[in-house]
């Protein structure tokens, strides 16, 4: 049996308020003939799904005719989703009985019956072969909010990362009982694993506090595979092979330039998985960052300008550009001169990245007590904060302008 391990599509994402619907189209596009080239008898998609709890309309419509495209091209295909940090669950199940009509399952919440016991039938999918006979066994659970854990937990325990592992317990044993010798049992979760790296810009932290890192103890040496989302570098968890993270399929932000995209190919045989497979997702847009790294603007400017790219590329593919430059001090005309620099090119200046140099704080900036800020003037705060910042006095146009501004906020205030 072969399995395709997706995640963190993110839908309906903007990059610095540029639409990404043509590289979501061409990931999907892509998938689709990578499905029925690979002859795939299942697809996971292990969350995240769509950007925000309240996709768009045309995000959504991404979605389901790719749900539909997949089993036109491939009828025999299982399909299971659950839902992520990033997804609504109710929002995700609501075609739920549509969708199983088409061989597609959604998980998107913990549901509970009328003693408050966890439902784990919903949660348990069986994956059949080309031959229509049952495989495998997904074990497919969605991101867990401290309140979809089992209760009366050990108290003595992290209750988050206890009622995780032990959910996970409770949906193995059940698999273990139906599965026929030769089956296979495959689990999915969305979750952030102990020592996983992520990418602090376009990943959210799941459970403030930094206790949300769960290990890969947790996970039953018998379980064949483990299809992981959350994190958007693919990567193996605890140096297992059989437990790993796909990734995303596009870069989400800047700092993700130079992962390597992927969707990952199981093989399964005699209950196991005897091999998995990358399959490299072929980036529709570049992502430019210029210069590689920090320089004065003078230097980045020439750099902008060296730039040869691709005049025939349509406009929706044109590069999304992050510009670096380091700075010894405000630049008020940094944008005009940058975009001038750019006027012409087929190139799309998504964010401009400033740096500061490092500057030795002068002693006089240590940080103050409560009582020491309460006695000083909001325009002693400005040249303290500018001096921390930049090294040296602030100009005497700057101060004014602020006072400007202090005395328009208290007229506007007064009686």
């Amino acid at each position: 049996m072969r399995l395709l391990h997706t995640s963190d599509w993110h839908l309906g994402q903007t990059l610095h308020n540029f639409d990404r619907a043509y590289e979501h189209q061409c990931f999907l596009d892509w998938l689709l003939d990578t499905i029925v080239a690979e002859q795939a008898d299942a697809l996971l998609i292990s969350g995240d799904v769509f950007d925000t709890a309240n996709p768009s309309a045309a995000a959504q419509k991404q979605l389901y005719r790719f749900l539909q495209q997949a089993r036109t091209r491939s009828p025999q295909l299982d399909i299971v989703v659950i839902a992520g940090n990033h997804d609504s669950p109710g929002r995700l199940e609501a075609p739920g009985p549509l969708l199983e009509a088409h061989g597609t399952v959604v998980v998107g919440h913990v549901v509970r019956n009328g003693e408050g016991e966890i439902d784990l039938e919903r949660m348990l999918v069986p994956l059949r072969d080309k031959q229509g006979e049952v495989a495998a066994w997904c074990v497919a659970i969605p991101f867990l909010r401290p309140g979809d854990l089992p209760r009366d937990l050990d108290a003595t325990a992290d209750p988050y990362s206890h009622g995780i592992a032990t959910l996970y317990q409770q949906a193995y044993a059940l698999a273990q009982a139906r599965r026929a010798p030769g089956q296979a049992i495959i689990a999915m979760g969305h979750c952030h694993m102990v020592d996983g790296q992520a990418s602090l810009e376009s990943e959210r932290r799941i459970v403030i506090g930094g206790t949300e890192a769960l290990p890969a103890t947790m996970f039953d040496p018998a379980i064949a595979y483990v299809a992981l989302g959350h994190l958007h570098l693919a990567q193996r968890v605890g140096q297992k092979e059989h437990i790993r993270y796909c990734g995303s399929p596009l870069p989400l932000s800047f700092a993700e330039v130079g992962y390597q995209h992927q969707v990952l190919r199981i093989d399964l045989a005699d209950g196991a998985a005897r091999e998995v497979t990358p399959l490299m997702v072929p980036r529709p847009v570049q992502l430019l960052r210029v210069p590689p790294q920090p320089a004065p603007l003078e230097d980045a400017l020439a750099a902008l300008a060296a730039l040869e790219l691709d005049g025939d590329l349509p406009p929706a593919a044109y590069p999304f550009l992050e510009v670096r430059v380091l700075l010894d001090a405000p630049e008020p005309g940094l944008r005009g001169r940058i975009e001038a620099a750019l006027a012409g090119k087929p190139v799309r200046l998504a964010k401009i990245e400033p740096t500061r140099r490092q500057q030795t704080v002068a002693p006089e900036t240590a940080a103050m007590t409560l009582d020491q800020l309460a006695q000083m003037q909001p325009d002693d705060i400005f040249r303290r904060l500018y001096l921390q910042k930049y090294g040296e006095e602030a100009p005497h146009d700057q101060q004014s302008a602020f006072a400007e501004l202090v005395l328009a906020a208290g007229a506007e205030s007064a009686p």
